[in-house]
């Protein structure tokens, strides 16, 4: 699938930014997410070609980032923050409690993350980008499923609010 003319105004807009095109790999990258769900083999592919580069450097530098998926997720990704002030202050207990909670879930995508940067919120998770902390096992699920609700407006996976402009 290549870039529709409104997206490939879109990654020229984006491309149009930088001095160097390939600078505009990260947003790209967003852009197909958001697109596909997922940044797909296919969105590797028109984002390759759209700035010259080979689908081997997109990829790399895809594989890199935690926040692109090579695979659909749910509408709600939640990261657990794991690293050493998270570890002490629960964070492997939070995780491992969100995963069992929401295991087979299609809405919601449970990852572990190394750091967050956001230690005063230890042990601290993100929804879809957005920081939450400190949190219990059973806070973040009321927190999670205040999200599903729509009581609170989640992010798309690539950080901008959903139906919202970047």
């Amino acid at each position: 699938m290549a870039f529709s003319a409104a997206e490939r105004r879109r990654a020229e807009q984006i491309a149009g930014r930088y001095p160097h095109s390939k600078s505009a790999t990260l947003p790209l990258l967003h852009l197909v997410q958001d697109r596909d769900g997922s940044v797909t083999s296919e969105g590797i592919e028109d984002v390759a070609e759209f700035l010259g580069l080979t689908p081997a450097l997109v990829l790399g530098t895809c594989s890199f980032y935690t926040m692109f998926k090579l695979a659909p997720v749910g509408r709600l990704v939640v990261s657990v923050c794991t690293n050493i002030a998270c570890l002490v202050n629960g964070g492997p207990e939070l995780h491992d409690h969100l995963r069992r909670h929401y295991a087979g879930s299609d809405d919601v995508y449970v990852e572990e993350v190394e750091c967050l940067a956001a230690c005063d919120l230890a042990p601290v998770l993100q929804v879809n980008y957005d920081f939450h902390g400190p949190l219990t096992g059973d806070g973040a699920v009321d927190l999670i499923e205040r999200y599903l609700s729509g009581a609170i407006t989640a992010r798309t996976i690539s950080g901008t609010r959903a139906g919202g402009d970047d």
